[in-house]
This record gives C-alpha cells, sequence and structure tokens, in this order.
C-alpha cells in the first residue's frame, strides 16, 4: 500500500506521465500484467523517477542552467566526480531510449528529440583534441562542454561507439518521420547528420581507440557491434531515402568479420589488440548484446543475439566473475542474480557494481525470453548448456518447441533470473530513487556521480523490455555472412556540417584557428590580435596553439577562442616562438582579418597558412 500512495503522489507531479497512464493503459513504461509483486511494484514507483531524471539532466531553452538546448549532461555532478559534460556515446543512448519510447506512445518526448537532433549538428562541427569534421577526425571526440564548446583536456581519445550510436538513434526516429510523411526534414535537417557518422564509421573502423569505460585504448567489442549494427541500417535507410551509404555497403561485412574475432570460443573478450592484462569478461560485451538486440531475428550468434549460445556463455561468464568479488554478493550461487560491475579488476572509486550494468544483465535476459518466445524454439547446445544448467540442473541439449514443459520452464526461469537482476537494484536503490553511477561493493550504498543519466536510462529501456516492449528491427537478420578471411579495409569518407535549426542565436561563438606551418621540436605557435579573447595585441597574452594533430605531411596547430562576441570583427596575426621559449618570430603579410558570424552555429572554424 505504501508505494501505491508513492505512486499515486508522484503521477500528480508528472503531468505527463498523468497524461499517458489515463489515456494510454498499454504505455511503453507500463507492465500490463498490473501490480502483482513487490518488485512490480518498485518498478511503477521507480519509472516516472527515472524518466524525470533523463529529462532534468537535458538542455532546455530558457531554463538557466548553461546547458544548451538539446544537449545531454551524464550527470549534474560538478566534483568528485566532475561528469557535468555531454558525452556523445552517452547521449546517444539515451536519445534512443526517448526516441524508442516516444515511439511507442509518449508524445510529449518530441520537442527534447528535435532540440538533440539540433544540437548534434552543431557538435559535429566543433573542432576538438580529436581533430574537426573536415576529415571527420572530430567525430571521434568522446566529451564537449555543456556549452557546445571543445573540452581542451586531458583525456581517452578517440572513441569510436559514438557516431555509430548517434546514427543508429537518428535513424530510428527518421523511420518515424517518413512512416508519418515527413521525408522532407529527413533528407534535408537529419540525414546529414546520419551520413557524416556513418562515413566516419566507414572511414575508422578498423582504428584502435578507447573502450567505453575510457580506459583501454584497443579494439573494444562493444565498438565494433555497434558499428556494425550502424553500417547495416545505414545502408537500408539510405535506400529508403533514395541515395547510397557505400561506406555502409562495402564495410559492413569486414567489420562483421572482425566481430567474430573477440569470441574466444567460452566468452567475448571484451577488449582485443590493447596489450593488457585484464582476464577479458567485461560488461561492455553483455551491454553490445543489448544495443545490438533485433526483436525480429532469432538467436543469432554471428551478431551476438541476446538469446543466442553465445551471448548467453558470455553473460554467465561475465557475472558470475562478479560473485566472489563484492561482499554485497555473499551467498549469491550461479543461477541467481548478482551485482554487476564493470570487470573484476576495476579499481575507479574502489571498483563497485554498477546500476546500469546490473540492468544491463538483467535486459539481455528479457530480451533473450523475448526472441525464445517469438521463435517458438528454445534450442541447448554444448555452449549454451552450463548457462541453462543453473537455472535447471537437469536440463540437456536439444532443440525444444514452445508446447513441451522444458521450453515454458525455462523461459519462465530465465524471466525470473532477470527480474532477480531488477530486484538487486531494488535492494540498493535510495529512497528518493535516485540513481548513482555505482553502489558500494560492501554495503550497496550509492557512489561515483548521482543522478546519473545513463542508470536511469538503463533502468527505462530494462523494465520496457520487461514488459515486451520492444524496438524497431535493425535488420540483423540481413546482415549477411561475414567473409571466410577478413580484411582491414576502410572507405574514404566525406563530410559537411548539417543544417541547424535553433531558437535562439547565440551570443557568443568558439572560433577555432588552424595555421599550418612547419616547426621543429621545443617551437610553439600563437594566435594574438585586436579581441580580448587574443590578447587585444598583446603578444604575451596571445593564444598558445596546439600541435596534437601535426603531421610532416600536415604541420597544424590549432587553438580555441572560447567566447567571442556573434557579429565582431577583429584582426589577428601568427607568431612562434623558438626552442629557446624567448626568441619570437611574427608572420608577415597584413593583418588578417575576422568577423564571427551571427546566427545558430556556436563554433566556427578558420583555416590559415602561416605568411612569409
Amino acid at each position: 500500500m505504501l508505494y501505491i500512495a508513492l505512486l499515486a503522489g508522484l503521477l500528480s507531479l508528472f503531468s505527463c506521465w498523468t497524461r499517458i497512464l489515463l489515456a494510454a493503459p498499454s504505455a511503453w513504461y507500463l507492465d500490463t500484467r498490473g501490480a502483482t509483486s513487490a518488485l512490480d511494484s518498485f518498478i511503477a514507483y521507480e519509472q516516472p523517477i527515472a524518466l524525470q531524471g533523463v529529462l532534468n539532466n537535458i538542455g532546455v531553452e530558457g531554463k538557466g542552467t548553461g546547458v544548451d538546448p538539446g544537449v545531454i549532461i551524464a550527470s549534474p555532478s560538478t566534483d568528485d566526480p566532475d561528469y557535468f559534460y555531454t558525452w556523445t556515446r552517452d547521449s546517444a543512448l539515451t536519445a534512443k531510449m526517448l526516441i524508442d519510447a516516444f515511439i511507442a506512445g509518449d508524445t510529449s518526448l518530441r520537442p527534447r528529440i528535435e532540440d538533440y537532433i539540433s544540437a548534434q549538428a552543431i557538435l559535429q562541427t566543433v573542432a576538438s583534441l580529436s581533430g574537426d569534421l573536415s576529415d571527420g577526425s572530430g567525430l571521434g571526440e568522446p566529451k564537449f562542454e555543456v556549452n557546445s564548446t571543445a573540452f581542451t583536456g586531458p583525456w581517452g581519445r578517440p572513441q569510436r561507439d559514438g557516431p555509430a550510436l548517434r546514427a543508429t538513434a537518428l535513424i530510428t526516429y527518421s523511420q518515424w518521420l517518413l512512416s508519418n510523411g515527413d521525408e522532407s526534414r529527413v533528407i534535408s535537417k537529419i540525414w546529414p547528420i546520419i551520413s557524416n557518422d556513418l562515413n566516419y564509421v566507414g572511414q575508422y573502423w578498423n582504428q584502435t581507440g578507447f573502450d567505453l569505460w575510457e580506459e583501454v585504448d584497443g579494439s573494444s567489442f562493444f565498438t565494433v557491434a555497434v558499428q556494425h549494427r550502424a553500417l547495416v541500417e545505414g545502408q537500408v535507410f539510405a535506400q529508403q531515402i533514395g541515395t547510397d551509404c557505400a561506406a555502409c555497403r562495402t564495410q559492413a561485412p569486414e567489420v562483421l568479420c572482425f566481430l567474430q574475432s573477440f569470441w574466444n570460443g567460452g566468452f567475448v573478450t571484451s577488449n582485443i589488440n590493447d596489450h593488457n592484462s585484464r582476464n577479458g569478461r567485461d560488461a561492455n560485451s553483455i551491454l553490445a548484446s543489448i544495443h545490438t538486440f533485433d526483436p525480429d531475428t532469432g538467436c543469432d550468434g554471428l551478431t551476438f543475439q541476446p538469446c543466442s549460445s553465445r551471448a548467453l556463455a558470455n553473460h554467465k561468464a561475465v557475472t558470475d566473475s562478479f560473485r566472489p568479488l563484492y561482499a554485497i554478493n555473499s551467498g549469491r550461487a550461479p543461477g541467481a542474480a548478482a551485482a554487476v560491475g564493470r570487470y573484476t579488476e576495476d579499481v575507479y572509486y574502489g571498483g563497485n557494481p554498477w546500476y546500469l550494468c546490473t540492468l544491463a544483465a538483467a535486459e539481455q535476459l528479457y530480451d533473450a525470453v523475448y526472441q525464445i518466445n517469438r521463435a517458438g524454439t528454445l534450442v541447448i547446445d554444448a555452449i549454451s548448456l552450463p548457462f541453462f544448467r543453473d537455472l535447471d540442473p537437469s536440463v540437456a541439449i536439444g532443440v525444444y518447441p514452445a508446447s513441451s514443459p522444458v521450453h515454458s520452464n525455462i523461459t519462465a526461469a530465465m524471466r525470473n533470473y532477470a527480474d532477480e537482476y531488477v530486484s538487486v537494484v531494488q535492494e540498493f536503490t535510495p529512497p528518493d530513487g535516485s540513481l548513482a553511477e555505482q553502489y558500494s561493493r560492501d554495503d550497496g550504498s550509492p557512489i561515483s556521480a548521482f543522478a546519473l543519466t545513463w542508470s536511469y536510462a538503463s533502468f527505462l529501456t530494462a523494465t520496457a523490455r520487461r514488459s515486451s516492449v520492444v524496438p524497431n528491427s535493425w535488420g540483423a537478420s540481413k546482415a549477411g555472412t561475414p567473409p571466410a578471411t577478413c580484411s582491414g579495409t576502410s572507405a574514404q569518407g566525406t563530410y559537411a556540417p548539417a543544417p541547424i535549426d535553433c531558437t535562439s542565436n547565440a551570443s557568443n561563438v568558439a572560433v577555432t584557428f588552424d595555421v599550418r606551418e612547419p616547426t621543429i621540436y621545443g617551437e610553439t605557435v600563437f594566435v594574438y590580435g585586436s579581441d580580448a579573447a587574443l590578447g587585444n595585441w598583446d603578444a604575451s597574452k596571445g593564444l598558445e596553439l596546439q600541435a596534437y594533430r601535426y603531421t610532416s605531411s600536415n604541420p597544424l596547430w590549432s587553438g580555441t577562442a572560447r567566447s567571442v562576441a556573434a557579429g565582431s570583427s577583429f584582426q589577428y596575426k601568427y607568431y612562434k616562438t623558438g626552442t629557446d621559449g624567448v626568441t619570437v618570430e611574427y608572420e608577415g603579410g597584413a593583418n588578417r582579418t575576422f568577423t564571427v558570424p551571427e546566427g545558430c552555429a556556436r563554433n566556427v572554424v578558420q583555416v590559415d597558412t602561416w605568411q612569409e
């Protein structure tokens, strides 16, 4: 009764949820079986809190938070740790959740989705320490400031999963727009963003980068899996709108081939080509399975679908690895849910279970049950047998039709097993329903960043799958088979800024200066000029440029003046200091002149060549 009372109070606070509850009893986030258990009651209580937690972390015009409209922050936490940034990956996963919810019936979410699209068009143009849009390299930048400017601190970069995930989210929304007669918006506004991202995936998929935990520089299973998905659905989508995605068509089979490299016969080695000493068991692989879940595809092992023998064996290997690790897992035997972290060697904040990882373990099982029931048969082979034996020690290898007791008993046990993972989250969720990043391995208390957007989104997707509310198919069944021999190919991409929609013009713009000038080790290039951001012609206060993209064939120095008034004009020139840090050489020629554009754009790049 307490939960029912709390639910009633929450529904009065969240008008959008009340509207859906009254108008659509089978709305996307509800378990239509009704509240039949303490877990059902907890889910009904937590879902509106989780949705509001997500919405609170999205910039809205006029809120005065300093967060640009449509920008999705990771967390409001600004200290210990500082997560007050926007990550391309986390934002795309959150946007995909919102888009799926919108398609399933929550029409109140559409303005937030449209704001997100506009924000991504802006962020794609931001020059960063990873690069810029001219060659696509800037799309691999993992995070940005909340005002849509570059983050210039040290970080694990590039990260190559973000563009693929963003493409997936925007393709999903565009499919809805197409089905509702808005092809012109898709082609003119959204496809240019998607095209940039797909070209990035096609060009850079076979280069190493940092994993989703931002710690390992190598090849990540999660990254490669979501890249493959994006290329497959990108090709189908391009054909729908009368164009082509050559990178999708040529590279998807090779990416699928490479994806098989992560399977070691017993589980997924989540990171390879990385030279680290980890055991390979990582929630990275479970997250990959749920984010490449296709409800219209059977238990396909090549794409590691949730019900495939590979994915289920991997689920057991990963979740079992945490059982002896955490004190709060004491007594939780195989086949019973446990708190799940990132990987066993984790030391971040002491190495604890994460809400999103525990929920991912549940979500994969809900997905698997959906696929098995849809297929009408349960297949148990030598690879998946240990997983199923945890649920029923007497079960044997075989193919069991839906009419068989084994089929019904096993799927019921799998659903119950999934519920137990959500119950672990319930056990360690504070009374106010807030979800942090982690919970203590010793006593389950929240740890690290509070109100983590990804934690909230994970709760909503896992519980939606529990109610058999699933996303649209991405065409996994049409992905084909990989070539017999893998090739490290690449498709050169073409990139262009997407049109930007915005509700108000930028008052200040970040101006990036790119200048090509060959230097020797120890020399440094600066830009100075008549604007305050460039030192008001005081060379000692000039903007120091960085050589992070410098090569012998492209001697590029780059730096960003973070806040220059839109519409203003100024003069500037470049100079460089010698190896002694004292000698100064100024470029020749007349002073350069630049006018900051007015409009939606919050970032602009000026490309120059040193004047002799």
